[in-house]
């Protein structure tokens, strides 16, 4: 590869392979001499910021990771909640920003199927995927083509390999042009005992290697791309970039739930960032084991492949399998009659001494833990942005605005952030496999237990203009927004995993948006009760002077007793009351209003009561058990008037309201984004019920309206037809990729 030559010729080699000069000194004095060439470049991979989280476990550590729900937290592949009746329910979000911005088509793509074999790797089924998005503006055609290749990618390899796409969300801001964000979920299900987790022991068990052979692409990928920041000529890194093959990775599926219904797996482990160095070292670490591993077994794609290539190639759909001497036959016997290739490529020895061949002369030797477990660990300098103080002066709430209330509320319906992704969801099979309740373009996707009425609600949160702002903030409305989304289904929340999207760890501005978001995390989970199963840190995101805003990414599941109880957000029919449930309050920091329309990002994020939005989650889940509530939608970007406006476009139902009496400038009234509300319509005839209710659980609620006619009516301030509202909100993203419309 020419590149890699050309690297290792200007640097250092170590520094080549992205590690420090007293990373280089800790190696040595882990192995009591020099690495050789194949060692330092499986260091290089073990020990870079995507595969280590050397910048982070610090912060991490602190979150609340415990609850009567989790199975399994973090440190294994994926989280595991328990869903009751032996039930459970397997999740984790990753990120594949860095390969996306160079390859969008493939990089997403595969960043879909890394994420689902870290599910499968549990013994779970795939059964849903998420994508959180962020891009930049879709004015610039750079921006366009990476939003299509993206969606593209996980559409085509979701719906190949036949994993419904249910939910997420795309967003748009000026810092993502250079630094896309692309952020995969992925949900499976399991018998909680059945469940496939690392074991201690088992000296002498095999390590079969399956699916894919192994190839040159992907070397350098995760691992190295996503630990450093993106060069101007990034676009050369295209190698670097996986290949990716859902039809196999379809096949791989159905490999490993068999191998593991049929008891022959002992534990098995993806292949993502970091390839054969990672399956292996990790696999041998957590058994307490060591391993004689031989390369001249790996089946490749292309000959003369080097050993630091074989071993950390990221190339895509293969597992490591671990499965005791007498079931190879039966494991192998498995995979023959599904067509996938398996090599027996070593096993697991006595000691902690991982042990590499290649053209029979052993081209390293080092302890496994040394590159699973003992990465340096950094309390990087942290320090808070000295531009802060003047976005938080420039409050967009202390404004004027003597516009036009009708043309604010079109230009904040059809902006990007806000407006319909139809777009993009259309490209997604949300319904293979039959599990779906509700798919995209909802507040949680819901999707069934089969042969139960169980369900779980699924929803992926962010908003990065709120982190940017205050990242602690930022974070906690994170996990409040996902909770939320969760409980006007009607679904009680029960945990998250998340992707933490920041700019280069080695700026203490950065480090410190990073803690302080990790620290809004905890409180948040912490006061609803939502513990933290795992996730993925996503640093580097930035390129230039231009770097991400602080996004933390929250994934929520929960879990709906009866889904035939579920409540939907659209209007569904005529006379019913509405209601706002929750305190409007004069804020627009952070706003989509002040973004849009005022053209400023500035001010202070809403404030957050968690305890009044655990009050509000709790009153939804009763209320909707109940039968109360005829739909439910929560309120985020765009304030009341967006969320009643998707209300009324879902359900082809107008309304009229009165906003007056709030004490609130009207466009404040209207726009305002506070925390921990909800617009509801109830049951005929159960409104008192609902009234009631509320004041029980202690959650401020205020009729405002009925539904009804083919006009949203916002008494004393404008009309405007439904009509027009659904052009503007529907037609936004369509008329901004114009000929790349699908």
């Amino acid at each position: 590869m020419p590149e890699v030559a050309e690297a290792l010729a200007a640097e250092p080699l170590h520094r080549a392979l992205g590690l420090t000069d007293d990373e280089l000194s800790a190696i040595v004095g882990r192995l009591g001499r020099e690495p050789n060439r194949t060692e330092l470049a499986m260091f290089g991979a073990m020990w870079s910021e995507h595969c280590s989280y050397k910048s982070s476990k610090l912060h991490l550590r602190t979150l609340p990771t415990e609850g009567e729900r989790i199975l399994v937290g973090p440190g294994q592949d994926a989280g595991v909640v328990d869903l009751g009746d032996g039930d459970a329910c397997v999740f984790k979000m990753e990120s594949h920003s860095h390969p996306s911005a160079i390859e969008p088509y493939q990089g997403a793509a595969t960043g879909v199927g890394g994420i689902i074999r870290d599910v499968l790797s549990m013994g779970a089924r795939p059964v849903a995927l998420l994508d959180p998005l962020r891009f930049g503006p879709l004015d610039d055609p750079r921006n366009r083509y990476l939003f299509g290749g993206v969606v593209a990618g996980i559409g085509s390899y979701g719906n190949c390999v036949g994993v419904p796409t249910v939910g997420g969300e795309v967003k748009f801001a000026p810092c993502h042009s250079a630094n896309p964000t692309v952020n995969v979920m992925c949900v499976g299900f399991a018998r909680a005992d059945e469940l496939q987790t690392a074991r201690r022991g088992g000296d002498g068990n095999v390590l079969i290697l399956i699916g894919a052979r192994t190839g040159r692409d992907g070397i350098g990928g995760v691992s190295v791309l996503a630990s450093r920041t993106l060069a101007d000529d990034a676009h050369e890194s295209r190698p670097s970039v996986q290949i990716g093959d859902p039809f196999a990775e379809k096949l791989l599926v159905e490999v490993c739930l068999e191998l593991a219904q049929r008891g022959l797996l002992w534990s098995v482990q993806d292949l993502g960032g970091a390839g054969l160095t990672c399956a292996v070292s990790e696999s041998a670490a957590k058994a307490g084991m060591g391993a004689d591993l031989d390369l001249d077994a790996v089946p490749l794609r292309q000959a003369g492949m080097e050993p630091f290539e074989i071993l950390t190639s990221e190339s895509q759909e293969r597992m490591l399998a671990i499965v005791r001497p007498d079931d190879v036959a039966a494991a192998f016997d498995v995979c023959r009659r599904w067509g996938l290739e398996a090599s027996a490529v070593g096993a697991l020895s006595p000691g902690v001494i991982l042990t590499v061949t290649h053209g029979n002369e052993e081209v390293a030797r080092l302890p496994a833990a040394a590159l699973a477990d003992e990465a340096p660990e950094y309390d990087r300098p942290r320090a808070r942005p000295g531009w802060l103080d003047a976005l938080a002066g420039d409050d967009p709430t202390a404004r004027a605005f003597d516009g036009s209330l009708e043309d604010a509320f079109l230009a904040v319906v059809s902006a990007p952030n806000v407006a319909s992704m139809r777009w993009a969801f259309e490209q997604y099979d949300s319904i293979v496999g039959g599990g779906t309740v509700v798919g995209p373009g909802m507040d949680a996707a819901v999707v069934r237990l089969e042969g139960s009425v169980k369900a779980v609600a699924l929803s992926a949160d962010g908003n990065g203009r709120y982190g940017l702002l205050d990242p602690y903030l930022g974070a906690a409305h994170a996990v409040a927004e996902a909770a939320r989304n969760v409980a006007v289904v009607g679904a009680r929340p029960l945990a998250v995993t998340n992707c933490l999207n920041f700019g280069d760890p080695e700026r203490p501005e950065v480090m410190w948006q990073f803690a302080e978001a990790v620290r809004g995390l905890g409180d948040a989970c912490r006061a609803l009760g939502t513990p933290v199963t795992g996730g993925n840190v996503s640093f580097y995101n930035e390129s230039g002077d231009s770097s991400v805003y602080p996004t933390p990414v929250v994934g929520m599941v929960g879990l709906l007793e009866d889904y035939r109880l579920l409540v939907r957000k659209a209007f569904p029919a005529a006379g019913l009351s509405i209601y706002v449930l929750g305190n409007t309050r004069p804020e627009l920091g952070g706003s989509e209003f002040a973004e849009v329309v005022l053209g400023t990002v500035t001010g202070h994020p809403p404030a957050l009561d968690l305890d009044a939005e655990r009050r509000l989650h709790e009153l939804l889940m009763r209320a909707a058990a109940a039968d109360l509530l005829a739909s439910a939608h929560d309120c985020s970007d765009g304030g009341v008037a967006v969320a009643m406006a998707e209300s009324a476009i879902s359900g082809g139902v107008g309304f009229t309201v009165g906003l007056a009496g709030e004490s609130l400038a009207p466009h404040v009234a209207l726009f305002a984004e506070s925390a921990s509300r909800a617009v509801v319509s109830s049951r005929a005839g159960r409104g008192e019920a609902l009234e009631s209710l509320a004041a029980e659980v202690g959650v401020p609620i205020r009729r405002i309206g009925l539904t009804g006619g083919d006009r949203l009516r916002f008494e004393d301030m404008f009309d405007i037809s439904l009509a027009d509202t659904l052009l503007a909100h529907e037609a936004a993203i369509p008329r901004l990729m114009g000929s790349n419309h699908p």
